[in-house]
């Protein structure tokens, strides 16, 4: 009976996972091997040109040559995407450092501001930062009438404005892990540093920041993997002139209509995220029985 109930409570987890999860993922496994279809879609006939296709294309004479296109999309799109971790801790770690220090009463009202963004659709809200980025938007206007210059700054369609679009998009992601890891911060770690004559920045250095890091690394995870997949943010604020590879990925499933690819990139993606975690994984374990021993 013991055991019957044990595997009725897990039931349902398990439902979610196979039909959500493991099911879509079984999809696009199977349409990464398979021949686009004609007008979109798939043919059920075994194919690994999808993977082929990431590293190599057929020049005009039908000869097959090395092409680093879709390496250097890769290669933006971790180095944007590595910049909206930067600038996401930036601003969630003294954010978070500031909620943590509140007193209990005021600690939910801050973060409950953190989460108001997440109650407008993230299309209208990259949307307005057009209007401010924009030649004729906010910071142009207000720069030129206060003489600052004399013609507007290019600010839209830049990698500078999708990193920022992924800042603002995702910097709670960076605010609540740390914050969790700061409240559980002894207090008397600090009192101590103090009383051992140290100053702020050396309290940060070496006491605040070790104890915060598991918040900052599970932060910049979060942050991370959702900005290397986002496609929005390209979109409307690079204006499609600088893809990444989750604007790559829809573009194969919507005007491209070659599903094979865009199931295959898809995989790659993430199978490198997965390798990439387990392999911090493994690190973050053998550190750990390091310092047990």
């Amino acid at each position: 009976m013991e055991r019957l109930r044990h595997y009725t409570g897990v039931l349902p987890a398990t439902f979610m996972i196979v039909v959500f999860m493991l099911a879509p993922l079984t999809i696009i496994f199977v349409y990464s091997f398979l021949t686009p279809g004609d007008y979109g879609g798939v043919k059920f006939e075994f194919s690994t040109e999808a993977y082929t296709q990431l590293l190599f294309q057929k020049n005009l004479f039908d000869e097959v040559e090395f092409d680093t296109s879709y390496l250097t999309i890769a290669f933006r799109s971790i180095w944007v995407a590595t910049v909206a971790v930067v600038g996401s801790l930036a601003l969630g770690f003294p954010a978070a450092y500031y909620i943590a220090q509140q007193p209990e009463s005021r600690r939910n009202t801050l973060l409950l501001l953190i989460t108001i963004p997440f109650w407008t659709n993230l299309l209208i809200r990259t949307y307005c930062w057009i209007l401010v980025l924009r030649d004729t938007g906010l910071i142009n206007n207000l720069l030129i009438g206060l003489g600052v210059t004399d013609e507007p700054i290019k600010m839209l369609y830049t990698e500078g404005a999708i990193a920022l679009g992924l800042v603002y998009t995702y910097v709670p992601f960076m605010v609540l892990p740390i914050y969790a890891a700061l409240e559980r911060l002894d207090k008397r770690l600090i009192e101590a540093s103090r009383d051992l004559y140290a100053n702020r920045w050396t309290t940060l250095r070496h006491v605040t920041l070790p104890l915060a890091s598991p918040g900052i690394v599970a932060g910049s995870i979060l942050v991370f993997i959702p900005a290397l997949g986002a496609f929005i943010a390209p979109d409307l604020l690079g204006g499609g002139k600088k893809l990444m590879l989750g604007s790559l990925v829809q573009l194969q499933f919507s005007a491209a209509r070659d599903w094979p690819f865009g199931s295959a990139l898809t995989m790659v993606i993430m199978s490198a995220v997965l390798i990439c975690l387990l392999l911090f994984a493994v690190n973050q374990r053998r550190n750990e029985g390091g310092f047990q021993h």
